[in-house]
Order: structure tokens, then C-alpha cells, then sequence
């Protein structure tokens, strides 16, 4: 959430953990040139007669690629697969066959000189026309040697004479012929500004050789040129894949690949964004749909991190703790009468007010003890109440609605309403929680801890405009509030205003000494300066005040992880985790830290991402908003994932990562993160590969 500082605090650490994940996606995002149009680009023309195509001549398919100036191989010596047992008649069917093969080559080379010809002249519909004929008659030749010969046979298959090895050697040949002439067919097509024959073309030849570069380069440039983007990203990781299969060996051993990679990261990263916005629309349209109640709330620990950095805290705890138990209030609700009429106006509105104030304070009791869920529920249960909701359809509803909160204690209605917007903006509800502070400041505008919570609303809002007119209103108001300098330096942070930050921390220590949080915070505040002096000092400090704070260990563990002390660190991720096994942050640390450890002199074991990925695993089985784990072990389990079906499991993960998120920003990341999993994965389909790891 916007005003809590825990959630926000810098995590450059997180970025120096990547450099230890080697997945695929590290090198598809490495520099390369830019995707160029292949072969014999000549520019725009084409000829008078428009486009023929026989329907038998090539598989359904689609794109288009540049011209092979190898369009006809070399000849094959195809023979007869007579079964006969007379010798001279085998001998005589064989002479015929190669005969006609020789016939076929040269007719073929005959067109395909005619075509490159017309192609030569920018006379491109003609120079498809050209290839097509030349594709016709390979498919009427095979027409025919399938009606001689009949099909594959399991006995034909394995037989031991020359016919059936010169038969697979003619139908290899043939099938070489066509993915060339389709190839070059399919550069024309796109010449003359024919996208979907030249995309059909290309799919006909990746049917036949999946790696075809050419062929796939051009059906990326095509589905570029129709903003079909998420298909061009398949088609870019594919040629991607292909590149790190090629270059698997000299990967292996840690050696730069033979040339650049077939595509920039700058394309990789164009495409991405391209199809980012309808990616967050759906999920973001997922998330709204679903019914406020049914929004899952933060963590306990968070929402007690939270909840301690208001100035109030201690005045509610203290009231909640002297106020009773929740068995006393529940007693107390089941004594109330059921079914006052609503006809009786004033007995009704005294006994809604009566059951609404025991749930508020009921609600709070539950707060007090870290029970947040049945705190949420009474305080929301006590808001509909007086809110009169059952009753919205009634002509009567304003006047019992006022009736009710006049029956309401003022303390007590204030309250509800405060409590209320906390419940609806751990709910991320940001317009009904600005709502209820709205109203409560109304009742109390003096109270600067409504105005710093009304600041972290427009922060989650990204109106930061808007805090900072609050944060200002609060100070003068009262320039003593400790949760308006702290909650607005954590603001200034995430606007990159260090100076500013440091400025309110400092103000906060010097008029509260005891403040560890103003002091945690101000570590970070040096850490982000490079002052690992400062940081360390403010940490002894906080230390001093508690031993046992899991946020000093933590906080103490990513100085040294700044250091590259990863061993170090790891022990001080441990110590928090002990401390606080619901702190979700140490585990996604420790995991980091884990993995950058440097094995011991002469060993070749790998880091230990087994580890680390338990650890993300707890992290989220702890906080299941914990953002910073789903992306890193999204990214570990997928460099681990053995086959296809294990890296679906990663597309899994980010689905269930996208209904936790809160921010755009976190939208955006867990966005992107699944297109190009997703894309990897169709281009590994694409390729017939069963793994996306280089084997």
C-alpha cells in the first residue's frame, strides 16, 4: 500500500539477485541487430496478370520469405521400387524413372531461372506465378510415383534393394525443392503487398522445416506490419530458441555464441509493451469484477506493519485492551432484540446504532489481537448497518439513516467510519476508502492521522500531487506528527527525492528518539546514498531498542548483501525469518542471497536454486501478495523447468500472482513476465522442442 513503507522500501538488492538466474530469457535479451528483411529486397512492383496459386501446390500456410538463389538442388537419382523378379525389367523401370527425375530437374531449373528473372524486373506477382507452376509440377509428379508405386508400405519400408533408398532420397529431394520455391513464392507475395498469401506460404514451409530463419523472419516482419504482435513475439522467440540450440555447446561451457543473436532486445522489449495493454486490461477487468468482500486482504504482518506506523496506534490498543473480550461483546450482540420494526423509527435507529457500536468494538478487540479477519468483517458489517444498506430501496432510507448515526455516539461513528476506510483500502477500494476518511475528517479536521491516511490513498492512486498537498496540511497542523514525516519520506523515496527523505527522517528521530522505524528507514535512505556507514549505524541503533526486531536483522542482511557479503546475509535473513516467521521478506532475500553465493575454491556445483525456490515458496505460502516472490521464482522455476509441461506450471504462477496485485506497476510486472513465458512456450511448440533449457 502506498503508506506503508515496508512495501515500498528499496530493493536494489532484488536486481543484483537476477544476475545470478541463467534462464533462457537472459539470452534472448541480449544485444543484437535489429529483425532486417532477408534475401533479394528489391522494393515494390509487380507484374500485369493477377496471382494464380493451384490449390494442390503447397500446404495451407502462411508469410513470406526472400529468394533462395539455391532453388533447385542437385539431382537425385531416383529408382524404380519395382518388386518384379526379373532384373532387366528392374534395371529398364529404374533407367525410365531417372530419366524422368532428369526431365523433372531440368524443367523445374527452367522455371526457377524464369522466376528469378521476373523477380530481377520487380514483376513480382508474375515471378509467383513462375514458382507456383514449378510447385505444380512437383506435386503432379509425386501424384504419380504414389499411383506407380501405391504408399509406404511396413514391408517396403525396410527392404534391402536400391529402388526404396532411392525412392527417400527422390521424395527428401522433392521436399527440399518445395520448401525453397514455396520460400521464394512467399517473397514475392509479400513484394506485391500480398501479407496473407505470403504468411500462408511461410506456415507451409515451417510445417516442413520448423527452423526455417528465413520463412520465420518473414512472418514476424508481416505480423508486425498487421500489429498481430503477440504472434510476432512467438516468432521472435523462436528464433531465439533456435540461436541458443545452434550455439547450445559453446553456452554450455560458458563461451560467447557464434555471431549475435537473430533479434535485438530492443525488439523483445518493443514487442512486450505492444502487447502489455491488452494483458493488463484483462487482468485489471478480472480483479474489478470481482465483488469487494471477495478482495483478499495483505498479510497479518503487513497489515500490522501497517497499522503501527500511524501515531494513533497506541491510544486504540490501549482502549481495545481495557475495553473487554470479544466473548464479552458477543454476549453482548446476542442479547440485543431481533426484528425491531423499521416502522418504529426510533427504537429501530437505537438498536442498529447499539449493534453497530459492540461490532465496532468488537472489531477492534479482534485488531488487538492480530485477528484481522474477523476485525474486517465486524467493522464492515457495522458500516453496512449504519449505512443502511438492507434498506436502500426504501422511501425512508435517508431520514433512518440519519436517525442512526444520531443515535451513534460521535466518538464511536468517527471511528467506524476510520475503521471502515482502512478496511477498504486494505481491500485496495481506493474511492470508497477516500470516501470514509473524507467523512471522518469532516467530523474532525483536525485530526492529522486522517490526513496521513488519506495521503496513502492517493499515493496507491499514484496521485502523489495530491499526498503531498495532505502530508503538507498535516504538518501544519501539527509539525510534531511522526506519521506524516515518516509515511512522506517514504513518498519522496519512490519520487527519488533522497535529500527530502533523509531531511524527514531525521526530523522524525530528532523529535523521537526511540522511532526504529524512522531509523530502519533512514537506513535505506543511506544504503540508496552508497553511506554504508550510515546505514550500519542506524542499524546498531535500532538494534539497541530491539534486539529481536525481524526487521533489523532483515535490513541488516541486505547491507550486506549491498557488500556482496551473500554469506552474511543469508545468516541475517535467517535470524529475521526466526524472529518472525510470517515476515515475508527474508524469505524472498535469503533465496536471492542463496543462489549468489560463490561455491567453495575448485567446485563445480551449481548455486543451490532447489534452495531458494523452497524459500520464494514459503515467502508466498506466508504473504501471497508478496510480489517480489512470484517474480523471482517465476524466473528460477522456468530456467529449471525439464519440459513443457513444467514450464506451464510458471504461466500458473503468474495467473494466480496477477488476482494479488495491487499496483499498476506490479500489474505491468507480472504482465509482462507471462507474455514472454507464454511466448517462449508456443515457440518451443512451434520448433517441436520439449524443453526451453539448452540440453
Amino acid at each position: 500500500m502506498g503508506s506503508d513503507g515496508h512495501n515500498h522500501r528499496s530493493t536494489t538488492f532484488v536486481v543484483v539477485g537476477l544476475a545470478a538466474v541463467v534462464t533462457a530469457a537472459a539470452v534472448w535479451y541480449a544485444t543484437s541487430r535489429d529483425v532486417r528483411k532477408g534475401g533479394a529486397e528489391t522494393g515494390g512492383g509487380g507484374g500485369s496478370r493477377k496471382a494464380s496459386r493451384s490449390s494442390s501446390s503447397s500446404p495451407a500456410g502462411k508469410d513470406a520469405g526472400s529468394v533462395d538463389s539455391g532453388s533447385t538442388p542437385t539431382k537425385s537419382n531416383v529408382a524404380s521400387s519395382s518388386s518384379s523378379s526379373s532384373a532387366t525389367a528392374a534395371t529398364a523401370s529404374t533407367r525410365s524413372a531417372d530419366d524422368d527425375d532428369k526431365a523433372l530437374h531440368r524443367r523445374i531449373e527452367e522455371i526457377d531461372r524464369a522466376g528469378k528473372a521476373l523477380f530481377k524486373e520487380k514483376r513480382f506477382v508474375e515471378a509467383a506465378e513462375t514458382f507456383t507452376e514449378a510447385l505444380d509440377l512437383i506435386e503432379s509428379s509425386r501424384h504419380a510415383a504414389a499411383v506407380v508405386d501405391g504408399p509406404p508400405s511396413s514391408s517396403s519400408s525396410d527392404g534391402d534393394g536400391p529402388s526404396n533408398n532411392n525412392t527417400n532420397v527422390a521424395r527428401s529431394s522433392l521436399t527440399r525443392q518445395i520448401i525453397t520455391l514455396m520460400n521464394n513464392r512467399s517473397a514475392m507475395y509479400e513484394k506485391a503487398s500480398l501479407p496473407d498469401l505470403a504468411l500462408s506460404d511461410c506456415d507451409s514451409v515451417l510445417a516442413l522445416d520448423p527452423g526455417h530463419s528465413k520463412a520465420r523472419t518473414r512472418r514476424l516482419r508481416i505480423l508486425e506490419s498487421q500489429d498481430r504482435h503477440a504472434e510476432a513475439l512467438v516468432e521472435v522467440c523462436a528464433l531465439q530458441l533456435k540461436f541458443m540450440h545452434d550455439n547450445r555447446d559453446k553456452l554450455r561451457l560458458g563461451l560467447p555464441p557464434a555471431g549475435n543473436p537473430p533479434v535485438s532486445q530492443s525488439k523483445i522489449e518493443e514487442l512486450v509493451t505492444l502487447v502489455q495493454p491488452g494483458e493488463i486490461e484483462r487482468a485489471r477487468a478480472a480483479i474489478d469484477n470481482r465483488d469487494e468482500k471477495d478482495r483478499p486482504l495483505p498479510s497479518t504482518y503487513t497489515i500490522s506493519q501497517l497499522l503501527t506506523s500511524f501515531s494513533g496506534y497506541n491510544k486504540w490498543m490501549g482502549e481495545a485492551a481495557r475495553g473487554g473480550t470479544t466473548s464479552k461483546f458477543t454476549s453482548q450482540l446476542e442479547d440485543l432484540l431481533d426484528h425491531v420494526p423499521r416502522r418504529n423509527m426510533v427504537a429501530y435507529a437505537d438498536n442498529v446504532a447499539m449493534k453497530s457500536t459492540l461490532l465496532l468494538h468488537r472489531g477492534r478487540r479482534y485488531a488487538f489481537e492480530k485477528d484481522y479477519a474477523r476485525a474486517v468483517k465486524d467493522f464492515e458489517d457495522a458500516f453496512a448497518l449504519v449505512e443502511d444498506e438492507g434498506g436502500k430501496g426504501e422511501v425512508d432510507h435517508g431520514e433512518v439513516k440519519a436517525e442512526i448515526v444520531k443515535a451513534m455516539e460521535k466518538d464511536d461513528y468517527a471511528r467506524l467510519l476510520e475503521w471502515s476506510g482502512m478496511c477498504k483500502h486494505l481491500r485496495y477500494e481506493l474511492k470508497g476508502a477516500l470516501g470514509c476518511y473524507e467523512r471522518c475528517s469532516a467530523l474532525e479536521p483536525e485530526n492529522t492521522e486522517l490526513l496521513v491516511k488519506r495521503a496513502g490513498v492517493k499515493m496507491d492512486e499514484w496521485d502523489h500531487a495530491g499526498a503531498e498537498v495532505l502530508f503538507t496540511d498535516a504538518l501544519a497542523l501539527n509539525p510534531t506528527a511522526s506519521d506524516a514525516l515518516l509515511h512522506r519520506a517514504n513518498m519522496r523515496m519512490l519520487q527519488q527525492r533522497v535529500p527530502d527523505s533523509q531531511k524527514d527522517l531525521e526530523t522524525c528521530i530528532r523529535l523521537y528518539p526511540n522511532n526504529m522505524l524512522a531509523r530502519l528507514r533512514l537506513a535505506t535512505v543511506f544504503m540508496a546514498k552508497e553511506d554504508m556507514d550510515g546505514a550500519k549505524r542506524m542499524l546498531d541503533q535500532a538494534e539497541e531498542y530491539d534486539p529481536n526486531s525481524s526487521e533489523v536483522h532483515c535490513y541488516r542482511g541486505e547491507l550486506h548483501f549491498a557488500r556482496g557479503e551473500f554469506v552474511d546475509a543469508k545468516g541475517e535473513f535467517e535470524k529475521s525469518i526466526r524472529c518472525d516467521p510470517t515476515n515475508p521478506t527474508p524469505y524472498v532475500n535469503a533465496a536471492l542471497a542463496l543462489v549468489n553465493i560463490e561455491p567453495a575454491s575448485g567446485s563445480m556445483m551449481p548455486p543451490d536454486f532447489a534452495g531458494a525456490i523452497k524459500l520464494l515458496e514459503k515467502a508466498i505460502e506466508v504473504d501471497p501478495m508478496m510480489h517480489g516472490a512470484y517474480v523471482q521464482l517465476g524466473q528460477m522455476k522456468l530456467s529449471m523447468a525439464t519440459d513443457l509441461t513444467k514450464a506451464k506450471e510458471v504461466v500458473n504462477l503468474y495467473d494466480k500472482a496477477l488476482e494479488y496485485c495491487r499496483s499498476p506497476e506490479e500489474l505491468k510486472d507480472i504482465c509482462s513476465m507471462r507474455i514472454l513465458t507464454v511466448a517462449q512456450i508456443d515457440a518451443a511448440h512451434a520448433l517441436h522442442m520439449e524443453t526451453l533449457k539448452i540440453q
